[in-house]
């Protein structure tokens, strides 16, 4: 398939036949080994395994952060695989977000300079990505603290900023990589739940994390083990509390190897 192509009823995210090896001390190390994978739009899909399986090379590797060594990438119909890094570029600004475990705010910034930069770049008039800006501070928690430095608030909020950021472009897709890997458990608890929360409104969500607590806030759990998906659970009953999604998914955890 050609580059730019569309294709209609696709997933929105697929990936078929991934491959990435490394170079270390000049012997080839494959990390993600022919992996196949599809993400339909409005699901939250999480990415388990234990160090070292290959859970945020996958997900670089998807959101086009990471040249693939074989295989292809699709996002919305396009085959990112092969696109150059400008197109990605364009790709990325207006598909997708990104959280990641280091918040990444520029510290002379406001919270809501930090936002609004992340759409500077786009067709976005600046009165509506102002506005679109202040909507989505409040809807963290975090309306108060729009004039704030980074230095001035916690890191929990920052984090919150952080995915406000990530959102200002309305995006098809939230990448997260351990989004509450460096938060305590309320700090990690707010944003997992505005996760939830965001997942419930049909945005789609590909999630890496370590975390059996945040994993359950997924529809979809993916084990990875050394470089393969080794099997994959579904939440079908969507009324089930988190307490026992806990104990479903730590259990078929567990006969993974987790």
């Amino acid at each position: 398939m050609k580059k730019g192509a569309a294709v209609m009823d696709s997933p929105l995210l697929s990936c078929k036949g991934l491959h990435k090896s490394f170079q270390s001390d000049g012997v080839d190390v494959d990390v993600i080994r022919g992996v196949d994978l599809e993400v339909s739009a409005g699901d939250f899909t999480v990415l388990m395994g234990s160090s070292g399986s290959g859970k945020s090379t996958l997900l670089y590797l998807m959101s086009g952060l990471e040249d693939v060594t074989g295989g292809t990438v699709m996002c919305n119909g396009y085959e990112i695989s092969s696109m150059k890094e400008k197109e990605l570029a364009l790709l990325r600004r207006g598909e997708m977000g990104f959280v990641f475990q280091a918040f990444n705010l520029i510290p002379n910034l406001t919270l809501l300079e930090n936002i609004m930069a992340a759409g500077f770049l786009s067709d976005t008039p600046k009165v509506d990505l102002e506005r679109r800006a202040h909507e989505l501070l409040d809807s963290l928690g975090l309306g108060d603290l729009a004039k704030r430095l980074p230095s001035q608030v916690s890191g929990g909020e920052q984090q919150r900023a952080a995915t406000a950021r990530s959102l200002v472009n309305s995006p098809k897709i939230l990448f997260a990589d351990e989004p509450t890997g460096a938060l305590n458990s309320a700090s990690g608890k707010k944003v997992l739940d505005y996760f939830s929360r965001l997942a419930k409104e049909g945005q789609t969500i590909f999630m890496v994390t370590h975390d059996l607590k945040g994993a359950c806030r997924g529809n979809r759990v993916i084990y990875l083990k050394d470089g393969q998906i080794h099997g994959e659970y579904r939440f079908d009953d969507q009324a089930l509390s988190l307490e026992e999604r806990e104990k479903l998914l730590f259990s078929w955890l567990v006969k993974q190897g987790w």
